[in-house]
């Protein structure tokens, strides 16, 4: 049995790709099966998917403890999460990243791909959604299933969701991050510290389950704990505020979801808009919305 794991967040198709890999397999006349695992259902908030195949009947259905293969499709993850937790030995790590392998550096030296999956959805797609040029990397990387494997059941699945035409960019997307993907391996002796995690005793958790802001070992947590989990790492394109075409009429402010934005005053008639790009999530809301086009969303590039 190949028991691969993805490490995604909300938003990402992690769930969708964990499905078109166990497709493929299928296709090719093996056993699979696929499931998602998440805990805050929100976009942009870190989620697991799961693929078992084998030449036999799957009867196990737990996650995926000691995979053979872990995918990660988005880097910021790296940091927080222990994506090679249980990782088998010979196991590989694949990577969406602009960085070649031997620039990776992980918790131990392990064998890993890399392709810049972000850049070929937003090339091939128009849109930096990496599920299906993920797969054409995992084809690449394990040859657990092929990559005309891969193609079909991209536009079965994705062409019967989305419409033909679709189907086939999806697909494209995949083949192009196959011929794009770069294995080697990684460098190891990263520290890795697992963020605390905190559950409420019975005593803690009050009649119907809401609670008010409160300090545990693990930080705060209820309302108003945001503010110890920076969001920003999640963006992929960032707001850029244009001072000279701001005019301050406080619209970006109004819609921006995670009160991200404030008006400053910058020794102009009216404040202008300034984003904290620690909580800003690159959702685009504000340039959409921005009356004057002051706001214009570029890809970040990440240090």
């Amino acid at each position: 049995m190949y028991e691969f794991r993805f490490h995604g967040r909300g938003g990402q198709g992690g769930r969708m790709a964990a499905e078109a890999l166990a497709l493929a397999a299928f296709l090719e006349g093996k056993y699979a099966v696929s499931f998602p695992f998440f805990g805050a259902e929100r976009r942009g908030a870190p989620v697991r998917a799961f693929t078992r195949i084998d030449d036999k009947k799957i009867r196990t259905k737990t996650q995926i403890y000691e995979p053979d293969a872990v995918i990660v499709l988005d880097e910021s993850l790296l940091e927080t999460e222990d994506v090679l937790e249980g990782l088998k030995d010979d196991g590989v790590i694949i990577i969406n990243t602009q960085r070649k392998p031997e620039e990776i550096e992980l918790s131990r030296e392990v064998r890993c791909a890399t392709v810049d999956a972000t850049s070929i959805a937003l090339d091939v797609l128009g849109k930096a959604i990496t599920n299906t040029a993920i797969l054409g990397a995992i084809a690449k990387a394990t040859g657990e299933v092929g990559i005309d494997s891969i193609e079909k059941a991209i536009i079965e699945k994705f062409g019967a969701r989305l419409g033909k035409e679709a189907g086939e960019k999806n697909a494209k997307a995949a083949r192009v991050a196959y011929e794009s993907t770069v294995v080697g391996k990684s460098k190891g002796g990263k520290q890795f510290e697992p963020k605390p995690q905190w559950l409420p005793t019975v005593d803690e958790l009050p009649l119907g389950g809401s609670i008010g802001t409160m300090e545990t070992y693990a930080g705060l947590v209820g309302i108003g704990s945001f503010i110890e989990n920076k969001t920003g790492g999640w963006r992929v394109f960032m707001p850029v505020v244009n001072d000279d075409k701001c005019i301050g009429c406080k619209i970006c402010w109004f819609y921006c979801p995670e009160a991200a934005i404030k008006m400053v005053d910058k020794g102009a008639k009216t404040k202008k808009a300034v984003i904290n790009y620690d909580y800003c999530k690159g959702c685009g809301i504000c340039a959409n919305e921005c009356p004057t086009k002051a706001i214009s969303m570029e890809r970040e590039v990440k240090a």
